[in-house]
């Protein structure tokens, strides 16, 4: 027989014992998610920052800033660094769309070409496909919004209300949101990046 003192016990055992450990893909996306609600604001404006662990203020930011976010809270990597440093080592790999002749801490980690080159040089590429299924949670996912805008987010864990495909977390002018849009515009890359 179950006493009130006895469900109480196991109740405090259960919850002194540690939380399960999540698998990356699961810390990513919650990281991501974490940040809706708070992410209000697409701001794309230059700004200096710090360097290591650089961040635009966390009420604003752009697309990238949600995949640098989730990266640095959910798995503690840091792409400000890790792409300085392989643009650094390897400059002429990456594009040359803004004209510069060196790396710059404060943006470089911020452009979704730039991360496009990184995570392609890390061998986390995978084939662009048609097929909802092939994008798991933690998946990155490039697109090209109209006028040639490069835009990137992060495949969820939650599918959309009819199961066809699952929601992408991004900023895509709104602040973070979790949305159908994965096959809104033309997907330009696929990516599973685990830094570990």
């Amino acid at each position: 027989m179950i006493t009130r003192r006895s469900l109480i016990a196991a109740c405090l055992a259960l919850l002194s014992r540690p939380a399960l450990a999540r698998t990356w893909p699961e810390s990513l996306v919650v990281a991501a998610e974490s940040q809706i609600g708070h992410t209000l604001i697409y701001d794309p404006a230059y700004v200096r920052i710090a360097y290591p662990g650089g961040d635009v203020p966390p009420d604003r930011g752009v697309c990238t800033d949600v995949i640098i976010r989730a990266y640095r809270g959910g798995l503690g990597f840091d792409l400000q660094k890790a792409v300085h440093d392989d643009m650094a080592a390897n400059f002429s790999a990456y594009p040359k769309h803004w004209g510069l002749k060196r790396t710059d801490t404060n943006i470089d980690h911020r452009r979704v070409p730039n991360l496009q080159v990184f995570f392609k040089r890390r061998k986390a590429e995978l084939a662009v496909s048609a097929k909802p299924s092939d994008y798991l949670a933690g998946d990155l996912v490039t697109m090209m919004l109209p006028g040639n805008l490069p835009h990137i987010g992060i495949v969820s864990s939650t599918w959309n209300d009819d199961a066809s495909r699952p929601l992408l977390v991004h900023n895509i002018g709104g602040g973070t949101q979790r949305q159908d849009v994965l096959f809104t515009y033309p997907v330009t890359g696929h990516y599973r990046f685990n830094p570990g």
